[in-house]
Formats: structure tokens, C-alpha cells, sequence
């Protein structure tokens, strides 16, 4: 029986365990600092928010890991000897393994702006980073968000439901513009606004001033501009957080470079989930993604190998999905901000703002690419089918209700639809 420890107790790391123990009686241990136990980090704003509690995180009762043999423990990893197979804590006796996963997922990015470790000046990721924001904002009135990602958006609509004035810095032109094509990110731009976030483009922070106490109290922009503020929110992309490793013999990149087998350059260990980056990019897809379902999909696959069945990682076809305040968001295949060759782009976009779509098709072929939803339901395993099947577009548009969640929707909007494809179409 072999000892396999996992570093990382979230999606990735909790998926592998799990499956790692469907399939064999292994002795499995997984480590975290973080937390005792696996939580739902995508729920941590609702806890800030006051619509979850902490124990309203945790996907299983506590019973659960000992029930399925699966030892936890609460520990730093401080560095890792593997040439004896070793993990040395912060504290605490070492630990020894025979297979290591590492799952330790990302940390949020700085840039090196001046001021950006001052008291006050903090990201959103770890549990520890709420606790963080809980007591950072229990006197703030101003607040400064530097970054147009998800994580931003998250934290201005938390931040705006105590009340605390927000100013949302975004060097693109519109919010979120380096992954939507324009007409999206300005109708999101219009939606973030319309919530009272004083949103500003084309901005970005040059230093972040201190008082007397080592606390921030303001932003200077590049353009000159003082702005007030008793907290500032770094949200620009997070980065895999493997800074533990840098003086080892793992091989790493951005993230630690894992082949499609997950498996590193050392032999008996592996890496999935934030903190891994692939060799060799799977189609159009980032070597290294922050997605929570490509995570959950690494976990399942490394727990294959580790069983008996080497297993390659096939994430499939490329979707995600996000939240902007009222506005749920969700994207299935490829829609680039700016189209590609051969790529063109059909925009629909209803009259409140609220809703919309774009969908990308090849503009020899008509071959159906990609299509981003905004305030519209879509089923997920509906485009899949038609990613794989090479549908074009016509039979996309012709039977796009198939693939909704609320039929509603298509009695008042699908003739809109049609028309405003046809329209473009002839205007093209």
C-alpha cells in the first residue's frame, strides 16, 4: 500500500483524493494551511456578503474524510526534499511520501507598484484573504480596485453592499475587453456602473501612497491623479503559487511543467489544478488555467493514474462562466475579443442591457466556433454536442432554444434573433 499525500486541499487535490480512494485502498493524506477542511472557494464573497456562513462552505460534513480514510492535515509546507521524499513543515516533524501531488492552486498578482504591501492593500483569494478584508474594511469608506478580471467584480460588489464607495481601475477600454469582444465588455462596463462603482478605463495605478500608521490612504494614477482610500484591492489575475520551489529541482515555468500525463520532471510526482502548467498547451487552451471544472478534471484524471490506469488529461471543449453583478455570464467554445482569420462575429444584444449574445463562426465554412452568453441560461452539454459535431451556424440559430434553460426567453426574443442574423448578415 502506497502513502500518496496531496498538497492542497481544493478542488483539484480534494477531486484526486476522492477518486484515489474510490479506486484503491492507498493511504492518502492531504495537507492545507489554509483551512481544515475543503471548502467552496467560488462561495467566499457570499460569506463577505452575509448570505452564507463558514460552515455553509464545506461540500461535506466532517465525518466524511475519516469515514473514507482520508487523514488531514492542518500544515505550511515549507519545502520539499526529493531525493528522500520528504515534505519539511513550518512546523512540526517532516512527512514522508512514495507519490506527492501538488495542488497548491494560485496567489494573487503584484506588480511591483510602490506601496503595494502597505497595511490595507490586499487581493482575494485564501480564506485567509477574507478574514483579511472583513477587518481591513471595518472602517473604510473609500476603496480602490486596481484590475478588470473576475475577481475585481467580485469584490466591488461586495464592497458596495456595506455601502463603501468604490473606484474600479481598468487599463482596457472597456471592462474585461482582453477576453470580451468590445460591444460585451462596454455593455458590462454600462452594468458594473450602474451599480454605483465609479469605474474609470484606460487607467492604471502608479503608487500607493501610506499615513502616518503604514496604512494606505490613497492611489496615484498615471496621469497624475490623487484618489482617497482606506483600502485597495489588487485584482489583477492571480499567478500559480509555487514560490516554495523555486530553490528545487522541479522543473517550473509560470506554474510546474507537467506533460499530458500530469507528471513532472521527477519521478512520482505530479501537479494539476491552478499551479500546473501544461508543456505542451491542449488546442487553443492556456498552459496554465485558473478554472475551477478543469481542476475537478485533473483531480479525476491524475486519480487514474494513481490507481493503476495512466490516464492523459483531456479537458475537452473550452467553457467558462462568471457572475457580473446581475448579469450571469457564460462562454462555450472560442470567441475571441478581437476575430481571428476567418473569424466573424454575430451581436445581439437586447434593449435593457441586460441581455445579450455573440456568437463566432468561421466566415468560409460557417463552421459554428464559440458563443458567449450574457443573462441568458445556456445548457453546457447542448454546444458541446455541437463543438463536436462541426455544426454551422444556421443549425445553431435554427435551434438555439434546445439549448436554453428558459424557454421564456426564446417566445419573446428568438424572431429578434433571427432578423438582427439575417440583417447582419446582408450588411456584411
Amino acid at each position: 500500500m502506497e502513502h500518496i499525500v496531496i498538497i492542497g486541499n481544493g478542488i483539484s487535490g480534494i477531486t484526486a483524493a476522492r477518486h484515489i480512494r474510490k479506486c484503491s485502498d492507498h493511504r492518502i493524506t492531504v495537507i492545507s494551511g489554509e483551512s481544515d477542511y475543503f471548502f467552496s472557494r467560488t462561495a467566499l464573497m457570499y460569506v463577505y456578503m452575509g448570505h452564507m456562513k463558514w460552515d455553509h462552505l464545506k461540500p461535506y460534513e466532517d465525518w466524511f474524510w475519516e469515514k473514507n480514510r482520508i487523514e488531514l492535515k492542518k500544515a505550511w509546507v515549507e519545502k520539499i526534499n526529493f531525493e528522500k521524499k520528504e515534505l519539511i513543515f513550518s512546523l512540526g516533524e517532516p512527512l514522508k511520501y512514495d507519490k506527492l501531488v501538488i495542488a497548491t492552486g494560485s496567489v494573487y498578482n503584484k506588480f511591483g507598484w510602490e506601496g503595494q504591501d502597505l497595511k490595507g492593500v490586499q487581493g482575494l483569494v485564501t480564506k485567509q484573504d477574507l478574514i483579511e478584508l472583513e477587518e481591513n474594511t471595518a472602517h473604510t469608506k473609500k476603496a480602490v480596485i486596481v484590475g478588470g478580471g473576475l475577481i475585481g467584480v467580485e469584490m466591488a460588489e461586495m464592497l458596495r453592499t456595506r455601502k463603501i464607495e468604490v473606484t474600479f481601475l481598468v487599463r482596457e477600454q472597456a471592462f474585461w475587453n482582453n477576453i470580451l469582444p468590445l460591444p460585451e465588455a462596454k455593455m458590462i462596463s454600462k452594468h458594473i456602473r450602474s451599480h454605483g462603482v465609479d469605474l474609470r478605463h484606460n487607467v492604471e495605478p502608479d503608487k500607493i501612497l501610506s499615513d502616518e500608521n503604514g496604512r494606505v490612504k490613497a492611489v496615484t494614477t498615471k496621469d497624475g491623479e490623487e484618489i482617497e482610500c482606506q483600502l485597495v484591492g489588487l485584482c489583477a489575475g492571480v499567478k500559480p503559487n509555487i514560490d516554495f520551489l523555486k530553490d528545487s529541482n522541479l522543473e517550473t515555468d509560470r506554474g510546474i511543467l507537467v506533460n499530458e500525463y500530469l507528471e513532472t520532471n521527477i519521478p512520482d510526482v505530479y501537479s494539476i489544478g491552478d499551479c500546473a502548467q501544461q508543456r505542451t498547451a491542449v488546442g487553443l487552451r492556456n498552459p496554465v488555467e485558473a478554472v475551477w471544472y478543469t481542476g475537478r478534471i485533473m483531480g479525476e484524471t491524475l486519480a487514474q493514474t494513481l490507481t493503476g490506469t495512466r490516464t492523459a488529461y483531456q479537458p475537452g471543449n473550452w467553457f467558462n462562466s462568471a457572475k457580473f453583478f446581475d448579469i450571469e455570464y457564460q462562454t462555450y467554445g472560442w470567441v475571441w475579443p478581437v476575430p481571428k482569420a476567418k473569424e466573424q462575429h454575430f451581436h445581439w444584444q437586447h434593449e435593457s442591457g441586460l441581455k445579450a449574445i455573440t456568437i463566432s463562426y468561421n466566415s468560409e465554412s460557417r463552421e459554428f466556433l464559440g458563443i458567449n452568453t450574457f443573462g441568458i441560461r445556456m445548457r453546457q452539454e447542448i454546444f458541446d454536442l455541437w463543438l463536436n459535431e462541426n455544426r454551422k451556424i444556421d443549425h445553431v440559430l435554427a435551434n438555439l432554444k434546445l439549448a436554453n434553460f428558459d424557454p421564456e426567453f426564446y417566445d419573446r426574443h428568438e424572431k429578434e434573433i433571427f432578423k438582427s442574423f439575417k440583417n447582419n448578415l446582408q450588411e456584411a
